[in-house]
């Protein structure tokens, strides 16, 4: 058997590894137009930041040695052009002399990746740049340093625009702008989470502007660029703005598309038996809802190339879809987050409550405690539909765990029962985790009910009254307007001072102490919830 492989990569380089380890005698072609076929896309920002120090470390491969471990006859600086689909055969063109030929193939994978969007390539200039190779890296390190550069603007607010600005800050000299056409950074985050990103990217010194998308970049003796509403200048500008897949080989095999990417089976196979495709290229699943999706990572991407090269030979695998885990460091915090947000949630007819909790990343009384903030998404039977966390230490872990019972179908019940590692330096004996369900169970079993702080605006001017219960000094440092304050431990004794015929929306700090107050309540008649996320969630979103 001859299988030709279009890129490298996460796609096709891992897809190339795992048919060699199955079979030692299939004929193993892999094409790419780029110089390298197994690089580390995900650390390119880190270089042009100087915490990886050797553009060599980017390199996972070179085409030397990959030939040498898995005998693939690697080609770079070749480009497929055309692929005939009826005679099975591919024409190339090699880059260095525009030399054309042609090869034939019993199996096909199409693995070539997705092209930043650049809207103003007329430009023609070297002071505006994508990221998407090693070449484009370099490109990018060497004019800044070349260049005298004081002012940068980043187009686009999404995981590179935020990772390219937290590196470009560590240049003592330069002044980072981020440009968000949309209203907060990280798309698939929350709005109210997302308070979080802008608070610490804006204390690191950080330019934020949101809701403002760019109309015109015009090439001055500095870059004059024109948003919506108003204008900056800046010396450089690296577009962050997304990707488009490639699907030009698709259209000339004829296969199905959908405008946004080529159309794959769960075997990971293109309307032609005989052609398979994955990475950034392909529309895949959302397991959790079954609909058609977009989603460019490194992570789905090398299970895909497992499952490719396992149809390859005969050894029938499913890909499942997608839940979309993901996780990003922003300077000293994390940010992770899995399954659905509430957007997705409302456009897709979805009923869902969301809790936040803010438990401790490990107990209390060992030293290094730092306060996480962790958002779900549920529906009425307890399933985990998604989750966000931020924090300091730990939120890779309870992030993972959480994509782990979306997966497996768990619900709060299970998240209770969950025995997981515990000392003092690592965890609670109640675990993040076992809180999260404990807290969503509580609500499930009617011992409180709970809303959200959008949704406590509006039932404040229906005339709920707001009760803060946290201390005095708590309270003097600030606090939701006219509320009314009672410190939970001197709630039993004045209860007299509330009304019965009123409903009252309860908060403290994070939202432990008011569940505590709304018990009391609750069981002495009065009609009570707590507002979840506490005066800190509230804090958060109303002042970044």
């Amino acid at each position: 058997m001859k299988v030709i492989i279009v890129g490298g990569v996460a796609g096709g380089a891992t897809t190339a590894a795992r048919l060699r380890r199955l079979d030692e005698n299939i004929e193993i072609i892999m094409i790419d137009r780029g110089n390298h076929i197994s690089f580390a896309n995900c650390g390119l920002p880190y270089y042009i930041g100087d915490v990886i120090k050797n553009k060599k470390d980017l390199l996972l491969q070179t085409p030397e040695s990959f030939n040498k471990r898995f005998n693939v006859d690697v080609r770079v600086r070749q480009e497929v052009i055309l692929v005939n689909s009826k005679e099975k055969k591919i024409k190339i063109r090699k880059l260095d002399n525009n030399e054309e030929y042609e090869e034939t193939y019993d199996k096909l994978v199409l693995s070539p990746g997705a092209e930043p969007i650049n809207p103003f390539k007329d430009l023609n200039t070297k002071k505006i740049k994508t990221l998407r190779t090693v070449e484009d890296t370099i490109e990018i390190k060497e004019y800044i340093n070349n260049n005298n550069i004081k002012d940068i603007a980043i187009i686009g607010g999404g995981y590179i625009g935020v990772e390219m600005a937290e590196n470009l800050s560590n240049y003592s000299n330069l002044n980072v702008t981020i440009v968000q056409k949309g209203t907060h950074l990280i798309n698939p985050l929350d709005e109210d989470m997302a308070c979080f990103v802008h608070n610490r990217i804006k204390n690191k010194g950080i330019n934020l502007i949101l809701n403002n998308g760019v109309e015109k970049i015009e090439n001055k003796e500095k870059l004059e660029i024109t948003l919506s509403k108003g204008k900056i200048e800046a010396d450089f500008v690296i577009l962050c703005i997304g990707v488009k897949p490639e699907i030009s080989l698709a259209e000339s095999a004829g296969l199905k598309i959908n405008g946004k990417g080529i159309l794959v089976d769960e075997y990971m196979r293109t309307s032609n038996k005989d052609i398979y495709a994955l990475g950034d290229a392909v529309i895949i699943k959302n397991s959790i809802t079954n609909n058609d999706m977009y989603l460019a990572l490194a992570g789905p991407v090398n299970r895909q190339a497992r499952v490719v090269a396992n149809n390859i030979v005969g050894k029938e695998t499913k890909y499942e879809g997608v839940i979309g885990s993901s996780i990003l460091k922003i300077f000293d915090y994390n940010l992770a987050m899995t399954g659905l947000n509430e957007k997705i949630c409302m456009e897709n007819n979805i009923d869902y409550k969301t809790i936040i909790v803010s438990p401790n990343s490990h107990a209390g009384y060992y030293p290094g405690a730092e306060m996480l903030t962790i958002k779900a998404l549920y529906n009425k039977d307890g399933k985990i539909l998604g989750t966000q966390v931020w924090g300091k230490e730990g939120v890779d872990k309870i992030c993972d765990i959480l994509a782990t019972a979306i997966k497996m179908d768990l619900t709060a019940y299970d998240l209770e029962k969950l025995e997981l590692c515990y000392a003092p330096p690592f965890s609670s004996a109640k675990s993040p985790v076992n809180i999260l369900g404990n807290s969503i169970v509580n609500e499930l079993d009617g011992l409180v009910k709970t809303v959200a702080w959008k949704d406590a605006h509006k039932l404040v001017k229906e005339g709920y009254e707001i009760l803060d219960i946290r201390t005095n000094r708590e309270y003097e440092k600030g606090n939701y307007k006219n509320s009314i304050h009672i410190p939970v431990d001197e709630l039993r004794n004045n209860l007299d001072k509330l009304d019965k015929d009123k409903k009252y929306l309860v908060y403290c700090r994070t939202g432990l102490r008011s569940y505590i107050a709304c018990r009391i309540l609750m069981q002495n008649g009065f009609d009570v919830y707590n507002i979840t996320g506490g005066y800190y969630f509230y804090d958060m979103i109303n002042n970044y």
